[in-house]
């Protein structure tokens, strides 16, 4: 099978190049900094030469988009937007020009699509979409315009023989370096890993296996298209997660923070407070009633998981 990846050279590209790969796939990277045989250059807005990889291809699943780990300006919240939504549409274009076009189309999209709540969680089916919450910052409301702008270049795009999947993905949790669970380790293990702001805020989270697993489940999966939910089925509060994330690396202790010192934080970081702040709880109801079952799915065992891997690899 070969699998083109847009956008692949990030965390979860890397994530899934390396898991496909071990597969026996033939993996294709597109990236504007190509390095290696399987990687290609493309620009991420224009049709071009890496048009030809998807032509013939079994599945792409593009992940292009501007990295979410930045200060929340006006200037980096366009780029996201204009990232996410010129690469989608691009790809479309490339699917629908190709005289062999993909069985599938797995288009990259986020949990943060739902809205900031606490009283019940978000399915795709009954899930409530943000962008008008009360009390909450106005730009979180752009964050959720640029997933619903994003899918909506999915939609558009003309694919009669190509199925197509939105993939709202929580925070895919690696041992990588650089990755959310590598940040977040390091603040546990530096005894900073309290609560935020009291902490009440739901995280949804999927381990990486288990992305790889749907992944490769909804691959093979034709009955299956629009929005799926990729994020473990028991979202829990960030209080607990930093909890059993202490637990994992024997760490008895972890200072709290307050909704300042998180902006403080967050601007140290050169990251942003809604992704510490805004409560995510998303399950993934599609995925389980379709019969897919997670390894993984509680956080307690996934983070001892995560932190013994992330031991073994440094």
């Amino acid at each position: 099978m070969k699998v083109v990846i847009p956008g692949g050279t990030g965390q979860v590209g890397g994530i899934l190049d390396r898991a496909l790969t071990a597969d026996g796939h033939e993996v294709v990277v597109l990236t504007r900094t190509p390095r290696g045989a399987r990687q290609v250059y493309w620009d991420g807005a224009t049709l071009g030469d890496w048009a030809a990889e998807v032509d013939g291809s079994d599945v792409v699943i593009n992940l292009a988009g501007r990295s979410v780990s930045c200060r929340y300006t006006r200037e980096n919240l366009e780029a996201m937007m204009n990232s996410r939504v010129e690469s989608a549409r691009v790809v479309g274009e490339a699917v629908a020009g190709a005289a062999r076009p993909p069985a599938v189309w797995l288009q990259m999209s986020t949990a943060t699509i739902y809205a900031h709540r606490f009283d019940a969680p978000n399915d795709e089916q009954n899930g409530v979409i943000g962008g008008d919450e009360q009390g909450v910052p106005g730009y979180w409301a752009y964050s959720v315009e640029i997933a619903r702008n994003w899918e909506a270049a999915l939609e558009r795009a003309v694919t009669p023989h190509t199925r197509k999947v939105a993939l709202r993905s929580a925070m895919v949790m690696s041992p990588d370096r650089g990755g959310v669970f590598d940040v977040l380790s390091r603040l546990a293990r530096l005894g900073l890993g309290g609560p935020v702001a009291g902490g009440r805020q739901y995280v949804s989270w999927i381990h990486d296996r288990d992305f790889v697993r749907a992944v490769r489940f909804l691959i093979g999966r034709d009955d299956l298209t629009g929005p799926v939910n990729l994020a473990a089925p028991h979202p829990l509060t960030q209080r607990e997660l930093m909890r059993d994330l202490r637990a994992a690396w024997r760490m008895p202790f972890g200072l709290p923070a307050t909704r300042h010192m998180a902006e403080l934080g967050a601007f140290a970081l050169r990251s942003d407070t809604e992704l510490l702040l805004k409560s995510r709880r998303v399950v993934p109801a599609r995925l389980t009633d379709a019969g897919f079952t997670f390894d993984h799915p509680r956080w307690r065992a996934a983070a001892a998981d995560l932190a013994t891997r992330h031991r073994l690899s440094r």
